[in-house]
């Protein structure tokens, strides 16, 4: 059993929250996080710290490795989308904090881009149905045949921080964010779960416990304004 948070961008409060809730009702699960964890809410450096501090695990978002490669690798898309991406809140959040920039980096860098797990496949922006047509018939027998794929094709549109396309049906449940929705969303053809329900946007910060593909529980938290005043 597995706890997933959806898209946060730099919503601290509600984040903790959120947590808080998920804690309550399931001691010590082990909660992931499908990315974009800077940009667009005030409070991005209190996020990642907080994501650090309390060990959840994350598969990064475009947000992040705008942020990380802004720093790092100045002349890539990401670096260069990043200004017209939620980059000033961002900025101005480590303004008092900038011993953090590195160590945060050093932590988005090596963050996986996805998670195999039992219970769910979980990254930001989802195995797009683009590759039904590379993989081989019986590729859900064997999930690890993705990890070149996804790791080599990362910054194209039908990579794993981009895509908008329908999902591959894995033969697990796959959760991801990257695309808001009103309120959590079930896609029944592509076995995919979509749960980011824009906290930047003042809606809600959601998330869902998964216990063997299945959704056992979720919950939502309204955007606490601090976050985004």
């Amino acid at each position: 059993m597995v706890a997933v948070i959806g898209d946060i961008h730099g919503c601290f409060f509600t984040l903790v929250e959120l947590v808080e809730l998920i804690w309550k009702n399931y001691p010590g699960v082990q909660i992931y996080s499908v990315g974009d964890l800077v940009d667009r809410g005030k409070n991005s450096y209190e996020t990642v710290e907080f994501i650090i501090n309390e060990k959840i695990k994350f598969a990064p978002g475009n947000h992040d490795y705008m942020f990380a490669h802004f720093f790092k690798k100045p002349t890539s898309i990401f670096a260069r989308s990043w200004v017209f991406n939620g980059s000033e809140s961002t900025l101005i959040s480590y303004e008092k904090h900038e011993e953090a920039v590195f160590k945060h980096i050093e932590v988005i860098e090596k963050a996986p881009l996805f998670y195999n797990l039992t219970d769910c496949f979980i990254s930001h922006a989802g195995v797009s149905s683009y590759y039904r047509s590379v993989l081989p018939p019986d590729f859900r027998n064997n999930l690890d045949i993705l990890k070149p794929y996804i790791e080599q094709d990362y910054p194209e549109d039908h990579g794993v921080m981009w895509n908008r396309s329908r999902l591959l049906d894995l033969g697990k449940l796959q959760v991801v964010g990257h695309t808001k929705q009103k309120d959590v969303r079930y896609d029944k053809k592509a076995n995919s779960l979509y749960i980011d329900t824009g906290a930047y946007a003042g809606r809600k910060l959601s998330a869902v416990v998964i216990e063997n593909s299945k959704v056992v529980d979720k919950f939502g938290v309204k955007t606490n304004m601090n976050d985004l005043r």
